[in-house]
């Protein structure tokens, strides 16, 4: 055995112990439309239960705030003399940039292929369910946000470390504080080199590679060449700090969300004759008992599951970057990080699946799923689309690599401190795994990171869990700021 194959063995050990133990499922003995056993993992319960707990616990905020959310969001309420370094907006878009991706346009393709067309729909219900943990996440990332440089009261650091470390401190349990700050901080640095970096160029580089020809294209086996150019691309925004992450994020993300909205509306236009059929289908599907209570479960679990995996609510990796923002409203900041969740679930995810609905490819598959199965839908009304959607996954990844830099840095600076050195090294790091991400078999790494990821959410909520009476008394003296 050579070295990597032993480096690959023992790597493979290691992604197997933590995704047995944060992806451990409950099998429930059905089967869904696709004939597989269905099981439920129990971090998807955890993640799903909080966000239907803190609806109901802040008065469904998702819907009697979500006006005021749209305000705030687009900056129709600035604080210009407000600590902070990036808007409202900028920081809605660097959230957005981070969550918006690959499971926006393959992960609803799995969903509608083992859950049916009705997993669409119990997408978009999660998604309205997960607006309210954003809320108490990025409201809590803006109360107990820090300024590490006394003498710059513009630069902050905040997110889940701080207020797990800082609030619990205030709640006389300091030990578990410190403890579930520092899990949530090395598992986001893991995150953010595998899944927010590794495997976002990995996929984008396989798109890429898929519509120029696969085995025949220029670029088969000159993946790190592809990783080599993005990397560059990343270096020339992580180096500016927030204020160019933020600015980026603010042009990138309106432009290829407007992109691939415009290519999903001309698919939809084309065959708008088949529209009502197609909703009728969605609506129906997501109800139907017609494949049994498993086909009814299976649509259900998948829906949910991807709505949950997709806008991260309950992660905490968007109070990091919100934590930002120009406000001395921790609330009014919450109310606004909503959006995040709706944009991301409800609008971006719907429109992939009525792509593949309404273009009828979800029926004969042929083995396709995720983003095959997606370009396939595309490629179907306009035979060039498939290359559109090549350029959005690729825009889809930049946007994500830059904001899942900027995780990483924050909670390296958490555990180290706010050191110059320690900043840069972590960019060089990261921009050399942007390269071997886009030209390595990847399987066990993302199967590691992947755990990693979706591990920050037990940390969070159980801090969110304690905290939340607090983040209860403060919403409610702000809504009657608001009716004074």
């Amino acid at each position: 055995m050579n070295k990597d194959s032993q480096i690959n063995d023992a790597f493979s050990k290691l992604a197997d112990v933590s995704e047995s133990i944060i992806f451990y499922s409950i099998d429930l003995g059905l089967a869904n439309t696709a004939g597989d056993s269905i099981k439920v993992p129990l971090i998807l319960l955890w993640l799903a239960a909080a966000s239907i707990f803190f609806t109901f616990y802040f008065g469904f905020i998702n819907i009697r705030c979500f006006k005021h959310s749209v305000a705030v969001a687009f900056n129709r309420h600035p604080e210009p003399d407000a600590d902070g370094q990036i808007t409202s907006f900028q920081a809605l878009a660097a959230s957005l940039s981070g969550t918006v991706g690959l499971g926006n346009i393959a992960g609803v393709a799995v969903a509608i292929t083992v859950g049916g067309p009705g997993a669409a729909l119990w997408m978009a219900i999660m998604g309205m369910f997960s607006m309210s943990t954003k809320f108490i996440e990025v409201t809590l990332g803006v109360k107990y946000r820090h300024h590490p440089d006394p003498e710059n009261r513009k630069k902050i650091s905040g997110g889940p470390m701080y207020y797990l470390r800082d609030a619990l401190s205030n709640r006389g349990v300091p030990y578990l504080g410190k403890i579930l700050a520092t899990l949530f901080a090395i598992a986001c640095i893991g995150g953010a080199i595998g899944g927010g970096n590794m495997f976002q160029a990995n996929q984008s580089f396989a798109q890429v590679l898929n519509v120029t020809g696969g085995e025949a294209s220029w670029f088969y086996g000159k993946g790190w060449i592809f990783g080599l150019i993005m990397a560059v691309m990343v270096a020339v925004v992580i180096i500016g700090g927030i204020k160019s992450i933020a600015s980026a994020a603010s042009k990138i993300v309106p432009f290829m969300a407007g992109i691939y909205l415009l290519a999903g509306f001309i698919v939809i236009t084309i065959n708008l004759s088949a529209l009502p059929e197609a909703l009728t289908i969605i609506v129906t599907s997501a109800f139907s008992l017609q494949a049994g209570i498993g086909g009814f479960i299976g649509a259900l679990l998948a829906g949910v599951q991807r709505a949950t995996f997709s806008n991260e609510a309950g992660l905490g990796s968007s109070a990091i970057v919100h934590a930002t923002a120009q406000t001395n409203i921790p609330a009014k900041q919450g109310i606004a990080g909503m959006m995040g969740s709706f944009v991301d679930t409800v609008i971006i995810c719907m429109m992939t699946a009525l792509i593949i609905v309404i273009s009828g490819v979800y029926k004969t598959t042929d083995g396709m799923a995720g983003v095959e199965l997606t370009s396939a839908a595309m490629g179907s009304a306009v035979s060039w689309f498939p290359y559109v959607l090549a350029f959005c996954v690729v825009l889809f990844a930049y946007s994500t690599l830059i904001t899942w830099y900027y995780y990483g840095e924050k909670c390296l600076a958490f555990l180290f401190g706010e050191k110059r050195y320690v900043t840069l090294t972590f960019k060089l790091i990261f921009c050399s795994f942007v390269v071997i991400g886009a030209a390595a078999e990847l399987g066990n790494v993302i199967r590691f990171s992947d755990a990693m990821i979706l591990s920050l959410g037990i940390p969070n909520i159980i801090g969110l869990y304690i905290l939340a009476p607090e983040i209860k008394q403060d919403l409610k003296e702000y809504l009657q700021t608001l009716k004074n």
